[in-house]
C-alpha cells in the first residue's frame, strides 16, 4: 500500500486534505458571515451607506451603488460617507449630477471622515446635508493644473527634442520647452471656467449666494468646526449622527438600521478559494506520481557529505 511504501508522502497527503478542508470550510463561514446583515435586514426599511474613498478617478462603483439604492424601496434614504482628498473634475461632476437626480425620490446625506475636500467637497455639496467631525479636512473649493519642466535637464545631457503638431496649442505644457504666455492664458482661462463650475455648484447645492461662495472658493482647507461657520456643512458629528438624521428624515421609526452595498468581492473569494485546491491538488498528485524518484534523491542525498 502507498501508505506503507511511502509513509511521508502519506502523512503530506492527508495533511493537505485536512488543510484544504479547513480552508474551505473557513471561507465558507466568512462569506455567509460577512452577508449575514444582509439576510437579516432584507424586507427591513434601513438607511444605505455607501463609502467614497481615496482619489475620485472613476464614478462607475459610485453611480452603481447610488442607482441600487434608489431602486431599493427598503432603502428610506442614503449616506454617503466621505474620506477623499478629491480627484479628477469628470468623475466629481458624475456623482454630483446623480445625487441630485437622486435626491428628489431619495434624502442623501454626507458623512465626511478625516478629509472630503477638492472634489470630495464637489460631491458633498449636492446632498440634502452634510454632517463632518470637528476635526475634519474640507474646503479646497478649487481647481489646480501642473507640470514638470525638464528643459534645463534635457539641455545638459544634450538631448534635442523634436516636435511635430497639427497646431499652435497641441503640445501645450510640454515639459521639454518653456510654456510660452499665450499658452498659459489658455490654461489659466480653462482651470477659472472650471472653477466657475465648482462655485456654481457649491452655490446651488448648499443654497448660498455665489458671491459668498467666491470669497471662501480660494482653495484654502477648513475645518469641520470652519466649514460650519461659513455655511459649508449643516452639522458637527460623526457617521452614526448622520445615519440617524438620515434614517429619520426617510421617515424610519425607532432604531435605524443601516446597510452597505453588496460587495462583489465575494465572486473573487470563491475564485481564489477554487484556484487554491485546484493548486493544492495539482501539488499532491505531483507528489504522488514522482514518489519513487523523490524517495530515490532523499535516500542519495543522506550518503553524502
Amino acid at each position: 500500500m502507498f501508505s506503507r511504501k511511502h509513509p511521508y508522502l502519506f502523512f503530506v497527503l492527508i495533511f493537505s486534505s485536512v488543510v484544504l478542508c479547513s480552508f474551505t470550510v473557513m471561507s465558507v463561514f466568512f462569506y455567509f458571515g460577512a452577508n449575514s446583515s444582509e439576510f437579516e435586514l432584507r424586507g427591513k426599511d434601513k438607511v444605505g451607506i455607501i463609502e467614497i474613498t481615496g482619489v475620485i478617478a472613476d464614478s462607475k462603483k459610485i453611480l452603481m451603488d447610488l442607482k441600487n439604492f434608489a431602486k431599493n424601496d427598503t432603502i428610506k434614504s442614503i449616506v454617503l460617507r466621505i474620506n477623499s482628498p478629491g480627484g479628477g473634475v469628470g468623475p466629481s461632476q458624475e456623482i454630483f449630477r446623480e445625487i441630485n437626480k437622486i435626491k428628489v425620490r431619495k434624502k442623501i446625506i454626507v458623512s465626511m471622515g478625516a478629509v472630503a475636500a477638492s472634489g470630495g467637497y464637489y460631491i458633498a455639496a449636492a446632498a440634502d446635508g452634510i454632517v463632518a467631525n470637528p476635526g475634519t479636512i474640507t474646503g479646497s473649493i478649487g481647481v489646480i493644473m501642473g507640470y514638470t519642466n525638464f528643459r534645463e535637464l534635457i539641455d545638459k545631457i544634450g538631448l534635442k527634442p523634436v516636435v511635430i503638431k497639427s497646431g499652435k496649442y497641441k503640445d501645450m505644457g510640454s515639459p521639454v520647452r518653456e510654456m510660452s504666455e499665450a499658452e498659459k492664458k489658455v490654461l489659466q482661462d480653462f482651470v477659472d471656467k472650471v472653477h466657475m463650475q465648482f462655485v456654481k455648484d457649491v452655490a446651488s447645492g448648499r443654497k448660498l449666494d455665489i458671491n459668498k461662495v467666491k470669497t471662501i472658493a480660494n482653495g484654502s482647507i477648513y475645518s469641520g468646526e470652519d466649514a460650519k461657520a461659513y455655511g459649508l456643512i449643516d452639522r458637527l458629528g460623526n457617521l452614526e449622527d448622520a445615519i440617524e438624521w438620515a434614517g429619520r428624515l426617510g421617515g424610519i421609526k425607532g432604531e435605524v438600521l443601516s446597510v452597505y452595498p453588496k460587495e462583489e468581492s465575494s465572486l473573487l473569494i470563491k475564485k481564489l478559494l477554487m484556484e487554491s485546491a485546484v493548486n493544492l491538488m495539482e501539488r499532491i498528485f505531483l507528489i504522488i506520481q514522482n514518489s519513487d524518484n523523490l524517495s530515490i534523491s532523499c535516500i542519495s542525498s543522506q550518503g553524502e557529505f
